[in-house]
């Protein structure tokens, strides 16, 4: 029904005229030989620099959009335990496959974030590399809400997302633009501050641009996302 009773309603009736839908990211992901960076089966350069300064250690892990699972897989490979949480069925079959041909179990769940029923305290860790510049502005609140919800207290919480204005996209049109032309073109895109200012509820370890890697490193890097990492404090 349109029918608008609640906040809920008001919610959901914003997520059907911006959200990218299951359709788009299962057609996105069929093709698997087209060009984009993130298919190659790598983790990204700053999680491995946090597990190898020691800022994360083995523990429980949640990952939003987790995609083909290159950072699931890793973390597991490094005795994590991972529950990895994808909207795409194309992008978790794929996901799958890499992790039966590498030998480790991974929870993959197919849903949307805003529907996970998470118990409380759950996660030593929550890690995101590219869901939450799709997110949309209404939506944030829900989005730090499970955050803060799955956390232990002082576990930590990462994430990658468009530079404002970056090579990758990263549009730079305000929140409220967003309803005016009824679109994310393509994904947010934020600054240091921004990512500070949306997450101030958490202690900030670091904020920078992520490295750009040699194609022959081990490890996955592109110039236009920011990487920052942060603590729950409470």
């Amino acid at each position: 029904m349109e029918e608008i009773c609640n906040f809920e309603d008001v919610k959901r009736m914003l997520d059907n005229l911006l959200r990218e839908s299951e359709p788009f990211w299962n057609a996105f992901y069929t093709d698997r030989q087209k060009n984009i960076p993130f298919f190659e089966n790598k983790p990204d350069e700053n999680l491995v620099s946090y597990y190898e300064q020691g800022v994360i250690k083995p523990g429980k892990v949640l990952e939003l959009g987790c995609g083909p699972g290159r950072n699931a897989i890793y973390l597991t490979e490094k005795g994590f335990s991972v529950n990895a949480v994808d909207l795409s069925e194309e992008s978790l079959k794929w996901a799958l496959e890499r992790a039966n041909e590498q030998g480790v179990h991974i929870n993959f769940i197919q849903k949307n974030i805003f529907d996970l029923n998470v118990q409380e305290s759950e996660y030593d860790f929550i890690y995101d590399s590219g869901c939450f510049h799709h997110i949309a502005p209404h939506r944030r609140m829900d989005y730090i809400h499970l955050v803060k919800k799955s956390l232990k207290p002082n576990g930590y919480f990462a994430i990658n997302c468009f530079i404002e204005g970056g090579p990758l996209g990263g549009s730079s049109i305000s929140d409220w633009e967003v309803y005016r032309i009824k679109s994310l073109q393509g994904g947010l895109g934020f600054t240091d501050i921004k990512l500070q200012r949306i997450f101030r509820d958490f202690a900030c370890i670091e904020v920078r641009k992520m490295r750009s890697v040699n194609v022959n490193e081990s490890v996955f890097g592109v110039d236009g996302l920011l990487t920052a990492i942060f603590q729950f404090r409470c």
